[in-house]
């Protein structure tokens, strides 16, 4: 069983997770996430379960090497988690969603001990195809509290059985094992060469909870890349349309 962690999210557009610890308590980050921690915290990074993990987390776009952090004192301890780029922190709790929920990769930030991160194919042959980002995934699995981040202002939308909605495939956070997901083009020559949203959307149908960004990092590296001269080389299908074939728009 995962540690039983309180958790505290700190700021509103730059956030920051503290979490404390009970005494052999401990949390898991990604590599570079700490912000600070307690005297009594111990600190030990590896491959979080031998070469294979360690490989299957750099297929999903986060480190080789993922760290514990113990509170090896006899009281309470803090230690906090940063996001690597402006947005928001969600928490997850593991065992109020079936034990499992399918996230963006680079999305995870930390969980308590005790909770895995593995890795999800999509189903979909046309995810594989076009999907981009979509095609693989992070499966976060446990029965504790998980913390993902994403990009700008988060929606969280509860999907009845059967109902369907398309989204930008960088948008698409997280959401639940029972969501199904699929990727398909966009219909009409037009749109996809000129409406600037790409040629592919994902579509998810519930039932089932789902998290959406409204910035995701890819889209804020374009206008970056765009503005400062370095052109885009997105690898998502927002590039798709005459905007992303002409290097984007550097007036802005």
């Amino acid at each position: 069983m995962a540690d039983e962690i309180d958790y505290d999210i700190i700021g509103n557009d730059m956030q920051l997770v503290e979490i404390e610890l009970d005494p052999s308590e401990s949390v898991r980050a990604e590599a570079g996430a700490m912000m600070y921690m307690g005297q009594d915290i111990k600190m030990q990074t590896s491959t979080g379960g031998g070469l294979f993990k360690g490989l299957k987390r750099m297929v999903t776009g986060e480190s080789f090497f993922i760290t514990s952090f113990t509170n090896d004192g006899d009281g309470k301890e803090r230690v906090a988690f940063g996001a690597p780029y402006p947005g928001k922190i969600i928490p997850i709790d593991l065992s109020e969603v079936g034990g499992s929920f399918l996230c963006q990769k680079d999305a995870f930030l930390c969980a308590a001990n005790g909770i895995e991160v593995g890795i999800a194919f999509s189903k979909r042959i046309g995810a594989g195809l076009f999907g981009g980002e979509g095609f693989i995934l992070q499966r976060l699995e446990g029965d504790g509290l998980a913390f993902v981040h994403a990009g700008g202002t988060i929606i969280k939308k509860e999907l009845d059985a059967g109902e369907t909605m398309r989204v930008d495939t960088g948008c698409l956070v997280a959401f639940s094992e029972s969501v199904n997901y699929d990727i398909k083009l966009v219909g009409g020559f037009k749109n996809a060469l000129f409406g600037g949203e790409g040629v592919v959307l994902a579509t998810v149908s519930g039932p089932g909870t789902v998290y959406l960004q409204s910035l995701p990092f890819s889209r804020l590296a374009d206008r970056i890349a765009a503005a400062t001269g370095l052109g885009s080389q997105s690898n998502r299908g927002e590039g798709g349309g005459l905007s992303g074939i002409l290097g984007g728009d550097k007036n802005f």
